[in-house]
């Protein structure tokens, strides 16, 4: 239904319909922008719907809308009949909101009209709108574009605000919001105005170098400064990708051995039946992942099959495709059955898995792992027999959910390690874009310690900062915007 009203709002822009406009006060001058119009609040039947209009002809179409000689007061709700300016049918009691420019999200003169969101009314008053001269529907991410363009927006804030409409949990709209706050496109212009007094440093000296009013440390000055950029820009590239990994997802793997309890714990932590749970071994003979937020994380959780020498073709295709999984996982949740871990396949899993994971550095890039000792329900009253070689490890029962409080903490701590905390510390590179540019930087700053000639040197500072400018959106080239804005919905 909702692809259907699209389709008539844009025959009528089209010419399909006959354009009639109520004259309002004011009249459109010659030379004037396109104005755009699209529902803003999503989809769907809702209680109130959000249709939003930016460009010049807004408010000549507020007010053709409400047969109003004057516009509201500014950023003020009001209560108003919009009627049909060709017919003057009644369409909807609404509240109108006037954002004259730059005042506004996009800079430019802006209406709102907050309608009631069943489909008839908001297609009344979108083919009304498409009767107004001078407007036509917004393709997706225009309004979003409009404001870069005015600069209401950085470059980097435009993907924090794509990413906060994107975000599905709390670790995703936190670090999101620092992001649309501006902190990596402050932190970004704090590196280039840097570079900006380093540069002057070097065109000074060799401008003025046989000057004697130059300061004689001119160019030690800048060495400092492009030492001390060149150690904050490499601390920044050794987040090991924390910021992609927060907005894409960690890859959580679940493995052990066959009958540990693995589809279990992928059905708790998902809250969902994703894997069949049967007490035959190798039930599970396929990689099956499933998107959930974990502990406020963003994670891609793998069930994988049992680790044992398969007794078919089939589960032993399974058994390979786990193994590739492992070395793909970010962090693996290593399941063994707490009521039967002498037995061989417990034993192997230990020395083949757990033990070689465990041996690495927790502070490395490497993959980090959680060892759960599963159905703790059957163990006897005296608890755990004790295994001396068994590494640190949580209790859990999947059946009673005795433990899951422990274990959805240490996965928090594990995956603020993976994906980085956004509550605190510097702002995290989310996208692929950003280590490019931050990449050149850096290197271009190499080509500057190297240079044996003064202008080769400021040449190569001019360089590292127009990759930090193209960062923020200055100089971008069409098509990096293109991809950028491409990911917003129509009306943002």
């Amino acid at each position: 239904m909702w692809r259907g009203l699209w389709t008539l709002t844009a025959r009528a822009t089209h010419g399909l319909r006959r354009p009639c406009w109520r004259q309002a006060s004011g009249t459109l001058g010659p030379g004037t922008g396109v104005t755009i119009f699209a529902l803003s609040s999503g989809q769907g039947r809702c209680g109130v719907a959000v249709i939003r209009a930016s460009g010049p002809a807004s408010g000549p179409a507020l007010r053709s809308l409400t047969a109003a000689r004057d516009l509201p007061p500014a950023r003020s709700a009001r209560l108003r009949l919009l009627r049909d300016p060709c017919s003057g049918e009644p369409l909807d009691r609404a509240l109108v909101l006037w954002f004259p420019g730059p005042q506004s999200f996009t800079g430019e003169d802006c209406a709102e009209f907050h309608v009631h969101g069943g489909p008839a009314v908001v297609s009344g008053v979108l083919q009304a709108l498409s009767g107004v001269p001078g407007l036509r529907p917004a393709e997706a991410g225009e309004f979003t574009r409009r404001a870069f363009a005015h600069g209401k927006l950085s470059l980097t804030e435009v993907e924090g605000l794509a990413d906060l409409i994107h975000a599905e949990t709390e670790a995703q709209r936190r670090q999101a919001l620092r992001q649309l706050d501006g902190e990596l496109g402050r932190l970004c212009q704090d590196w280039a105005e840097t570079l900006t007094r380093a540069l002057a440093h070097v065109e000074a000296y060799i401008d003025f170098g046989e000057d004697d009013n130059l300061e004689e440390d001119v160019l030690e000055r800048a060495d400092i400064a492009v030492r001390g950029l060149e150690a904050a820009l490499a601390a920044h590239l050794r987040d090991a990708r924390r910021g992609q990994r927060l907005r894409s997802g960690a890859h959580v793997v679940v493995a052990g051995p066959p009958n540990a309890g693995k589809s279990s714990l992928v059905n708790l932590l998902s809250r969902k039946p994703v894997s069949i749970v049967s007490p035959e071994p190798g039930t599970t003979r396929d990689v099956l992942e499933t998107p959930v937020d974990l502990a406020g994380f963003p994670a891609l959780l793998s069930d994988t099959a049992g680790l044992r020498e398969g007794v078919g073709p089939v589960e032993q295709e399974g058994v390979r495709r786990a193994w590739a999984r492992l070395e793909q996982a970010d962090l693996v949740l290593a399941v063994l059955d707490a009521s039967d871990l002498g037995s061989p396949s417990s034993r192997n899993f230990l020395d083949t898995v757990v033990t070689p994971m465990g041996a690495q550095s927790p502070a490395g890039s490497g993959q980090r792992l959680l060892l759960v000792l599963n159905k703790l329900d059957l163990l006897p009253r005296q608890g755990l027999a004790p295994y001396p070689d068994l590494p640190p490890h949580l209790l859990l029962s999947c059946l009673s959910r005795q433990g899951l409080d422990g274990l959805l903490e240490a996965l928090r701590q594990e995956l603020a390690a993976v994906c980085g905390d956004p509550s605190a510390g510097p702002p995290l590179l989310t996208r692929a874009r950003h280590r490019h540019h931050l990449q050149g930087c850096l290197e271009a700053l190499g080509h500057y310690k190297e240079a044996s000639d003064l202008a080769l040197a400021a040449e190569a500072l001019r360089v590292a900062r127009g990759h930090l400018a193209h960062l923020t959106g200055g100089g971008g080239t069409e098509e990096v915007l293109n991809i950028i804005f491409r990911d917003f919905c129509v009306g943002k």
